[in-house]
């Protein structure tokens, strides 16, 4: 029972990341690595701020700002000074490693002493459930607003966007930050939860995230009254149910990037149906034997 409440903590307080990783992935087509420093960067500025008194809501609520700020310069890169999409992310990335050891001026910094948002007499899971709620709340409003499906223009057809007067720059700056936020405050909300905030815990974070939107998808795209948001919700929550189940197999801790990278390619697959296995079905009809070829999805 404490196995599966911690796979649903883990899975709702990452699915905020994978969140924002689907607004990029997803809506944007933008690869952007950038949210693996963003995501250390949420947990770093969430350590330094509690360690200085300051509440850890409001400490929330800066990071997801400073997040804000990671995805702008991702974009200015990208933009104005006219840089690859990919190697803006990767750019920002590297230089937040930096920045965050500047902001904590030690590799990791501990919380278990300190007073966290899960220090309240409320469990972990309705907290996290909550701050979930919220977010997924106002995305799938902001979602339904004329500039929400601006941003899904930007991304399907960036001349139309253009031809109707509207700058797809500003948009495609704009959804970069609202991603960018949302991985900083998952990385908040995780510090908090792990109790430490460490400058390398934001490694990976953007494969962690393709594997949720794609396992999301990939099992849920049929069922209607599904939606996005709520289909990497899920694919957050499997994919770390996937994870728990391989380490009660017995792999150590250090095969866990093996373990994302074979869990994305096998969702990859899948969503791309190149996964197929033929098999011989065989019935009998009227006494006669027949064999006939299926092929399974």
């Amino acid at each position: 029972m404490y196995i599966l409440i911690g796979i649903l903590e883990q899975g709702l307080i990452f699915s905020i990341a994978a969140l924002g990783v689907y607004i990029t992935y997803k809506i944007l087509d933008f690869p952007d690595l950038s949210v693996d420093g963003t995501f250390a960067l949420g947990a770093s500025i969430t350590a330094v701020c509690i360690i200085n008194g300051i509440n850890p809501f409001i400490a929330c609520l800066i990071s997801f700002l400073f997040g804000c700020i990671g995805g702008l310069l991702t974009g200015i890169l990208h933009i104005k000074i006219k840089i690859n999409n990919l190697l803006s992310g990767i750019l920002v990335m590297m230089a937040l490693y930096s920045i965050n050891l500047r902001i904590m001026s030690k590799p990791n910094i501990p919380l278990m002493e300190q007073k966290s948002i899960f220090s309240y007499d409320i469990s972990n899971l309705f907290i996290t459930f909550i701050f979930l709620g919220a977010v997924k709340f106002m995305l799938d409003i902001f979602l339904k607003t004329k500039l929400g499906y601006v941003l899904k223009a930007v991304g399907d057809n960036e001349q139309l966007v253009t031809s109707l007067g509207i700058n797809k720059n500003i948009i495609k700056i704009l959804g970069l930050m609202l991603s960018n936020g949302l991985v900083s405050l998952s990385g908040s909300i995780t510090s908090q939860y792990q109790g430490f905030s460490d400058v390398g815990m934001g490694s990976g974070v953007v494969v962690m995230g393709l594997a949720a939107v794609i396992i999301g998808e990939s099992v849920f795209r049929n069922i209607r009254f599904i939606g996005f948001t709520t289909m990497v919700v899920m694919g957050s929550i499997l994919y770390k149910a996937s994870i728990a189940f391989a380490l009660t197999l017995g792999l150590p801790p250090t095969d866990l990037k093996l373990v994302t990278t074979l869990i994305v390619i096998v969702a990859l697959s899948l969503n791309n149906k190149t996964l197929n296995f033929n098999f011989k079905k065989i019935y009998h009809l009227g006494g006669a034997r027949f064999v006939k070829d299926s092929r399974i999805m």
